[in-house]
């Protein structure tokens, strides 16, 4: 099955990419270690100093990648260019806090000298979503790598170019590509490459349903695992809430990325004293809201 970029406004069925068979993939891992393997000789500083260029990288083609996003998955250009910009900052951010995060811990045990320490593991498997697609790889990809790890990751199928220019960036950061290794696998193969001895952990966001197979596979395989899954978040509104307020900020956590965002509120609890005056506003305000191609 390909993976194919298809503008969700239009419906124009842009690039397909033809999806890994299983020798591919595997061989694909073996590159993604080696490279770890090497990268966990780094210092926190040289790690730091490259993480400072990715998100540089990040910012010069902030634009591009604003584009991309849209055509692929549909999201509003002030959103996406957010999204790129966002990525950038989490860059920076564990550049310059990482390895406090992640000095040795002493610990008191009487008659030793003992301590905690925090090593790399190796090859972190992300399974990600197309609603943030720049954001969701690089809030899990860049505190593995700064921590000595490397990763790879099978993006959503509608999200192909995305996937592609993610990992173009390495090359951008001076970087060792296979440090970022984008798989196009289909699902099935998803289980070959947990079961890799070349993963070490994986994390996931996605449904209940996947949450539960990737933690069964992870789990039989004694791999590490992160789970995000679903949400159903409440919005509740109060007697004494203001209105004008509360309705701006309902229409933005409901409608933001198109209403394709986990912590979106997605159930409305109103007291009865302001239901109907909530609800009201609210509608009035869902119509003024405009639909169709975003570029």
């Amino acid at each position: 099955m390909p993976f194919v970029s298809q503008n969700p406004a239009t419906g124009v069925v842009g690039t397909q990419f033809p999806s890994l068979d299983r020798p591919a993939l595997l061989a694909a891992l073996v590159d993604a270690h080696a490279a770890q393997q090497s990268w966990r000789l780094t210092s926190f500083a040289e790690r730091a100093q490259a993480l400072r260029r990715l998100g540089q990288a990040l910012l010069a083609r902030r634009d591009e990648f604003a584009t991309l996003i849209t055509e692929e998955m549909g999201k509003v250009q002030r959103e996406a260019r957010a999204e790129v910009e966002k990525c950038a900052t989490i860059c920076d951010y564990y550049a310059s806090e990482g390895e406090a995060f992640l000095v040795p811990e002493p610990m008191t045990i009487p008659g030793a000298r003992s301590y905690v320490a925090y090593t790399p593991i190796g090859i972190v498997l992300g399974i990600m979503p197309w609603n943030f697609p720049f954001w969701q790889v690089f809030r899990f990809a860049v505190p593995a790598l700064m921590a000595g790890n490397g990763v790879a990751f099978k993006h959503a199928p509608n999200v192909p170019r995305c996937a592609l220019a993610i990992a173009s960036l390495m090359q951008d950061a001076a970087m060792p590509a296979p440090l970022m290794t984008n798989l196009f696998i289909e699902d099935t193969l998803v289980i070959d490459a947990i079961a890799s001895p070349h993963v070490h952990a994986v994390t996931v966001t996605g449904s209940e349903r996947a949450g539960r197979a990737v933690a069964a596979l992870a789990g039989a395989h004694l791999k590490k695992c992160i789970l995000e899954l679903g949400g159903s978040d409440p919005f509740v509104v109060l007697a004494d809430a203001d209105l004008e307020w509360a309705t701006r900020q309902g229409l933005s956590s409901r409608y933001m990325n198109c209403g394709q965002a986990c912590i979106a509120a997605k159930r409305f609890i109103l007291v009865p004293e302001i239901a109907d005056a909530f609800l009201a506003l609210f509608a009035e305000r869902v119509a003024s809201l405009k639909t169709g191609n975003p570029l």
